[in-house]
């Protein structure tokens, strides 16, 4: 064994405690082979490299360094494209700024699809629904997409609808919505399993070539935020629609040019072929398949989560949103994957969906047993809990894999859509913790951005990164410290990806993914998290970023 590098500084968060300490980390090919005090790992190394040269010695003065992060939940597809030349990203002040900044677009891209992300009415001053009116006043023989920023629901112009093929008869997919006007015509709002079922051939107007540049643009800027090590998630609960481009990433992969660790997470379905072909395939430390995706509701904005008890603001009688897919079948699905050992991440925003996945996953430990080899099922997003089910992740190894930065995407929303008592478990990131429950952090780009310091601020604040509001936090009992944070930003991703015993911490045998940070995150003010930047990011040992 040789040392190839030393990295140093009088701040190191290893992980395995809750502060940083003078040490160094030293790096044998991909992996960490020693850490600890600087003087003991230099003769460590001295002693390994005898008669074969020094290694590369980094000493970083007082940065923090810690564990590469891992951002546990992003569609890839997605965004890359959005944060590519190909299209564009805004939330917007009102339905005619949407369509002023999509006339900007088409300055830039004069032919094609004109596509964007991020629009929410409910932040809007009128907070009212856009309409195909407004773009085909401004794009009469274009087609023009924009897509939500809850990813849930699309907004197209007549041309697009046109292309599309969604006409006045058209009959939508299970769980999806054509909202009509009263006289029954398209008004060029596609809800959920509808609008997935469209993002393909909306997609299909880019080539590979460009989808491949837009994944080299998407790996700088993880790499820039100091992310390491991503899981790609289905975006769409219908086969073939899931967007896990396996192939973009091999690619990058045989020309040395993926840059962060990616862990594959398609469509869970009946048919588990495809999954366990790219399970064969894939097997390198940079890319795997480590596990399947599925959806059990929407999003409480649009009254698709699905609740036990009927929204507060109820649109009509029962309205509790409603399951994606039927009960029954995604037992089928989930037991079908633990039989063989395979974990299952599933969308679950509303309670009536948590304790359906919950009882499913609870039926399948029972039957089967805990995953082989470290791997652990799933519960992605989770925002709104029964105070029965608080408990029932850690019982059932099963991770929470939030999203901090979505809990201030709506403000007041919350107390809108479920009312005071419900949202009480809303995001209740300090309980978990306390029940023993992993959590796994990430950002659901394109959702929000993969903007680390914003991630680790509304963990720790409970504010929104942008308006740094509400004053002294959102539910403040339930914030967590920033160790915590950094814990679940790293080994609680990995463990979400099923592999805590290679990733997460600056320990030997682990790899060696790290992050060198400009402040101290562990004793810097609130204010100051993000100010922090990324100095350098090292993947398996290799530098992939230096500011």
């Amino acid at each position: 064994m040789q040392v190839d590098l030393i990295i140093e500084s009088e701040r190191v968060f290893t992980g395995t405690s809750s502060s940083a300490t003078p040490g160094a980390v030293a790096v044998s090919g991909d992996r960490i082979v020693a850490a600890g005090p600087q003087d003991d790992v230099r003769a460590f190394a001295a002693q390994a490299n005898t008669g074969v040269g020094s290694p590369e010695i980094r000493n970083f003065g007082d940065a923090l360094v810690v564990p590469g992060f891992h951002d546990s939940h992003l569609h890839f597809f997605h965004s890359a494209v959005y944060s590519s030349p190909l299209a564009t990203t805004f939330l917007g002040e009102n339905e005619a700024d949407c369509v002023a900044r999509m006339q900007r677009l088409a300055e830039r891209r004069p032919s094609g699809w004109l596509l964007a992300q991020g629009w929410r009415e409910y932040r809007w001053n009128p907070p009212l629904l856009p309409s195909k009116h407004s773009l085909d006043q401004a794009f009469p023989d274009r087609p023009v997409a924009l897509y939500s920023g809850d990813a849930h629901t699309l907004w197209l112009n007549s041309t697009a609808l046109s292309e599309l093929g969604v006409q006045r008869d058209s009959i939508p997919p299970a769980g999806g919505a054509y909202d009509r006007d009263e006289f029954g015509e398209p008004t060029g709002i596609v809800r959920e399993s509808a609008a997935m079922e469209l993002m393909p051939k909306i997609m299909g107007a880019f080539t590979d070539d460009e989808i491949t540049q837009a994944y080299r643009g998407f790996l700088a800027r993880l790499a820039k935020n100091g992310v390491t090590s991503v899981c790609d998630l289905s975006l769409m609960a219908s086969p073939g629609l899931d967007f896990v481009r396996d192939d973009v990433h091999a690619a990058l992969l045989a020309r040395d040019e993926l840059t962060a660790r990616v862990h594959l997470f398609p469509t869970l379905t009946d048919d588990l072929g495809r999954f366990e072909g790219m399970r064969e395939r894939y097997t390198e430390p940079m890319l795997q398949a480590a596990g399947f995706k599925q959806f059990f509701d929407g999003v409480s904005s649009q009254h698709t989560a699905w609740l036990t008890e009927p929204y507060t603001n109820a649109r009509f009688a029962e309205d509790c949103g409603r399951p994606t897919v039927n009960a029954s079948v995604m037992r089928t699905y989930v037991l079908a994957a633990a039989e063989k050992g395979y974990p299952v991440r599933i969308h679950t925003i509303g309670d009536a969906a948590i304790h359906a996945a919950l009882d499913i996953l609870e039926e399948a430990r029972c039957r089967f047993g805990a995953l082989p080899n470290g791997r652990r099922n799933c519960l992605e997003h989770g925002e709104n809990f029964l105070p029965s089910d608080l408990g029932r992740l850690a019982e059932l190894q099963v991770v929470a894999a939030v999203q901090p930065p979505h809990m201030t995407l709506d403000p007041g929303g919350p107390e809108r859509d479920l009312g005071p008592e419900r949202t009480t478990y809303a995001w209740p990131l300090r309980t978990l913790l306390d029940k023993s429950t992993v959590l796994a952090f990430g950002t659901d780009s394109p959702v929000v951005d993969v903007n680390s310091m914003n991630v680790l601020y509304s963990a720790v604040t409970r504010q929104d990164p942008t308006t740094h509001e509400p004053a002294g936090g959102w539910l403040p009992d339930e914030r967590i410290g920033m160790p915590e944070a950094l814990r679940a930003y790293t080994q609680g991703s990995a463990a979400a990806a099923g592999r805590r015993r290679e990733l997460g911490t600056l320990a030997p045998g682990m790899l060696a993914d790290i992050a060198v940070l400009d402040h101290d995150l562990l004793t810097c003010a609130a204010e100051d998290i993000q100010k922090t930047h990324v100095l350098a990011t090292f993947t398996g040992g290799a530098c992939v970023f230096e500011r």
